[in-house]
């Protein structure tokens, strides 16, 4: 059986940098999927430059911290500042999101805001994901996910890393990522439950969390061997250099060399892994349920 693997630049639209490395990496790599900021600067040229690749999956970035809104700061001041800018603090904004009325009310409108705004731009709609994976918290995701049952868009990124993995190639900031595992492993068990019996699809593991921004050539090297599960996906943040000279992704250009790597390219291959992408994922879903 061959195992079948998204792999998924995040932050299309942040930055030209940002785009362009995407679409070097469709066009010349391993890339398959990308997830949109409908709210940053670049998000024009994303658009454009994914309408002349129908074949790059494209979805949506949900963000909510370290960003900026699409609605105008005056409709949601219990969001961001007056410049329109989301906090930067996960922790703090978090537990704001989760214990205050006002920006429940307001959260609801920038959710709908961000999936219409991405809905508006014509492009075939692939997935939801989130920025710094703050989709998963509970009071965000059932937003979310009633959100993207109204759009038609039931394919969601289930943050499920299998630590282990990560941890026999690289065992820096130990404590940190094991409570980042934990924290986003009862998270994903919570989204699981919610989207019970709603038609929803989602991978069976996703790797990029616990080595964000070091997502190398070498990692890609030694975590594609781990992989048993038939579903996975793979993310990362590429980015080109050059032109990001005020850029704090001082990795992207090393994450975009990876997705660029024959090395890499052959170690798929050497382990049976078929690149897909999220509307791949659907239909081969629905192919096992008439088989079954």
């Amino acid at each position: 059986m061959r195992k079948k693997l998204i792999v998924n630049a995040d932050d299309f639209g942040y930055s030209t940098a940002v785009n362009q490395a995407i679409i070097k990496a469709f066009d010349q790599g391993i890339l398959t999927s990308c997830s949109l900021m409908v709210g940053e600067e670049a998000f024009s040229e994303a658009v454009e430059l994914a309408k002349s690749r129908p074949k790059l999956a494209v979805g949506l970035h949900l963000v909510l911290i370290c960003g900026r809104a699409v609605l105008p700061a005056s409709e949601i001041p219990n969001l961001v500042d007056s410049k329109g800018n989301f906090p930067l603090d996960p922790f703090s904004t978090g537990v704001k999101y989760y214990f205050s009325s006002a920006a429940q009310k307001e959260l609801r409108k920038e959710i709908y805001a961000q999936v219409e705004k991405f809905a508006s731009t014509g492009l075939a709609f692939s997935h939801i994901d989130g920025h710094l994976h703050l989709h998963m918290h509970p009071t965000v995701f059932a937003i979310l996910a009633e959100a993207a049952e109204k759009f038609g868009v039931k394919r969601v990124r289930l943050p499920r890393e299998t630590l282990i993995h990560t941890l026999k190639l690289r065992r820096a900031n130990l404590a940190m990522k094991i409570v980042w595992w934990l924290v986003f492993h009862l998270l994903s068990v919570h989204a699981k439950k919610l989207l019970e019996n709603r038609g929803f699809n989602s991978v069976d593991r996703v790797y990029g969390l616990l080595e964000s921004g070091s997502m190398t050539e070498d990692f890609w090297l030694g975590i594609l061997p781990q992989i048993k599960t038939e579903f996975s996906e793979i993310y990362s943040h590429p980015e080109i250099s050059a032109l990001a000279l005020n850029s704090t992704n001082l990795r992207g250009n090393e994450e975009l060399t990876a997705l660029l790597s024959e090395k890499v390219r052959n170690k798929l291959n050497e382990h049976s892994f078929e690149l897909i992408n999220y509307f791949d994922l659907d239909k081969i879903n629905k192919i096992n349920k008439l088989k079954n």
